[in-house]
């Protein structure tokens, strides 16, 4: 062992001894710790960045199932299950946007929408 380890671990529990840490704020209260043990270490900053910016995996999960149905609507022939598709995509927008408006967070995803509708008219998608 380091010898500086050893005088700090004794530090340590001299001042444990001494009380010195039983009226720190937040003692005894749970510690809120960030669990990114399922995040490969490459990434955990930009899951850590994401989330300090207010996005989270689920929020993220949901935008990619949302696209995923989008872009079977767009190629779906079958007028039945394009309408099925189109319920689907509306409910997970809805929950999409409920979950993004209980973290305080807004969604034009409508105006979007409309946009994108418009355009594609125009350019005959």
């Amino acid at each position: 062992m380091d010898f500086s380890f050893i005088m700090s671990e004794d530090r340590i529990k001299r001042a444990y001894k001494e009380g010195e840490f039983d009226n720190l704020p937040g003692y005894g209260k749970p510690l809120d710790l960030e669990d990114l043990s399922g995040v490969p270490e490459e990434l955990r900053m930009a899951h850590r960045l994401m989330k300090n910016a207010g996005y989270s995996p689920e929020e993220n999960k949901m935008r990619q199932e949302v696209m995923t149905i989008e872009d079977l609507i767009r190629k779906c022939e079958d007028p039945d299950e394009k309408e099925e598709l189109k319920r689907t995509l509306n409910e997970k927008m809805i929950r999409f946007n409920s979950a993004v408006a209980k973290r305080g967070g807004t969604t034009n995803s409508s105006l979007f929408k409309n946009y994108e509708q418009k355009i594609s008219k125009k350019l005959n998608f």
